[in-house]
């Protein structure tokens, strides 16, 4: 095996695998724990999850309320495709390269963000949803927390879709204009983008979103592939070696790891959008034993696309005293870092189709959130959706909103959207973790309840912190954070594990 192995290495422009050098340059095992880590978790923790909840043969809201538009039955593998594509916008790819200025502490976010927290939350938005109509997030949590909470949700939830339609719009507008330098510049793609998107949101589902998306889907599973690969192969020639796992903050400016990097990679980890996006495929399946490989597994798909981009983040960019110096100076994950990412590992050609899928990612996401923002729009006043008069009367206003405001500055409209986003993640699960409490078991809840009162540390520490927030110190905003987090799950314990009863969904 030793005479294999040098044979191997030669083969490869490598002297020799006794060559102490040579073993530190090949073994890089971070990104590979990694990627096993999320996939052994969706086989034990998916499990787990779903057996907590237990899906059972009722009828679903598409066989009991199809309408040919909304609500329509759609094959498992599809859902899926569909599915992973509304979750994996820019999130994955923008949030995870930025997340990786931090250095390789981000994959471990990434993980268990994205088993323990992400993907349950994205679980239960979809079966919660499934057991009460097809009902929007907003419209679930006035379920479950109230109807304070549920006006308060409506008004986030509508404000976030519109941003991340934005975001989803510009972003990908960005990259086709790379594409096609001194030709077509941004403003004309994203009036393409929009236009594209105005359909979307008005059509029947199964008319755009359900034809295109499994193309989409190849071309995401393609620039996933040949990122990875590249990035591999480079750590294994030695020309551009993988990080191996640090918790030492590498950001060159000193920015804290906590609460910043957990807001930061958003989609990558834990996403509230998400919980917008999953009651629209809980619209289309025809069975609830189909919720674990659907949305627990898009979210661990989602989780090793971000892995992917964090890993070739921190490997392609140059390090200068161990600091992320590269990534910093290129501004994290944006247009311009993804283009020569997938130009620099990919050559033209593979570089062109990684882009594609690229932009596939953002497309498939922005047409969903302003869909979803219909959707939430038409179960907050009771609107039917059948008369394509009155999607129209949505989605126009909508679309008109989201064409100005993505002529803000894209930096600002990111970080607005990366905590608003955590922050509906937040209700989200505490949502869950009461159902969970009142209809499952009160231990049950304790799977929604821990990661609910995380992200309520991370968001309430990140609006006390940041710039764009109330920007207090460290030595105000930790302690904050840590008493409001505590503060929800006291308020949680006293009223769902202390004085109420389980009862049967």
């Amino acid at each position: 095996s030793i005479l294999f192995s040098n044979r191997l290495c030669y083969s490869m422009g490598i002297r020799s695998m006794t060559d102490k050098s040579v073993k530190r340059r090949v073994f890089k095992i971070t990104f590979f724990v990694c990627l096993a880590l999320l996939l052994i978790g969706y086989a034990t923790y998916g499990a787990f999850v779903e057996k907590v909840f237990h899906p059972d043969d009722r009828e679903t809201p598409c066989t009991r309320l199809e309408d040919g538009v909304d609500y329509a039955p759609i094959a498992p593998w599809r859902a899926f495709l569909i599915q992973l594509l509304n979750i994996a916008g820019l999130g994955p790819i923008f949030g995870a390269l930025s997340g990786a200025i931090w250095g390789p502490s981000v994959m471990l976010w990434i993980v268990f963000g994205t088993i323990f927290a992400g993907a349950v939350h994205d679980f239960l938005s979809g079966m919660l949803s499934m057991r009460n109509d097809g009902a929007s997030i907003a419209e679930i949590t006035g379920i479950y927390l109230g109807p304070a909470m549920k006006t308060v949700m409506r008004v986030f939830s509508v404000v976030l879709l519109v941003m991340v339609g934005v975001v989803f719009m510009v972003g990908p507008a960005g990259l086709l204009a790379l594409l096609t330098p001194n030709v077509l510049d941004v403003k004309f793609w994203t009036i393409i983008v929009l236009i594209y998107y105005f359909l979307a949101t008005l059509l029947p589902i199964d008319k755009i979103i359900g034809k295109l998306y499994p193309l989409f889907g190849i071309c995401l599973i393609i620039m996933a592939i040949g990122i990875a690969g590249a990035t591999i192969v480079n750590n294994v020639n030695g020309s551009a070696p993988m990080l191996e796992m640090t918790l030492q903050n590498l950001h060159p400016d000193g920015k804290p790891i906590w609460p910043f990097m957990f807001i930061t990679v958003a989609c990558g980890a834990i996403s509230g959008f998400h919980a917008t996006q999953s009651p629209m495929i809980a619209r289309c399946l025809t069975s609830e034993k189909d919720g674990r490989r659907i949305f627990y597994g898009a979210m661990v798909a989602e989780g090793i696309i971000a892995l992917v981009w964090a890993a070739a983040g921190c490997a392609f960019y140059e390090k200068t005293g161990g600091l992320m110096t590269g990534l910093a100076a290129a501004n994290g994950g944006n247009s311009t870092t993804v283009y020569q990412m997938s130009i620099g590992l990919l050559g033209p050609v593979g570089g062109v189709l990684a882009m594609i899928g690229v932009i596939a990612c953002p497309i498939t996401s922005g047409d969903t959130a302003f869909r979803s923002a219909r959707l939430t729009i038409a179960d907050w006043f009771k609107i039917d959706q059948k008369d394509p008069k009155k999607r129209l009367a949505l989605s126009f206003p909508l679309l008109l909103v989201g064409y100005f405001i993505s002529f803000l500055d894209y930096n600002v409209v990111w970080r607005y959207f990366s905590w608003s986003n955590q922050t509906l993640a937040m209700i989200a699960l505490w949502a869950g973790a009461t159902y969970l409490a009142k209809f499952v078991s009160k231990n049950a809840s304790f799977i929604a309840a821990v990661p609910a009162t995380f992200m309520s540390a991370v968001s309430c520490t990140y609006i006390m912190m940041a710039g764009e927030g109330l920007g207090l110190s460290a030595s105000i905003s930790y302690p904050v954070g840590i008493v409001f987090a505590v503060a929800m799950l006291g308020i949680f314990l006293f009223k769902c594990i202390l004085k109420s009863d389980t009862k049967t969904a």
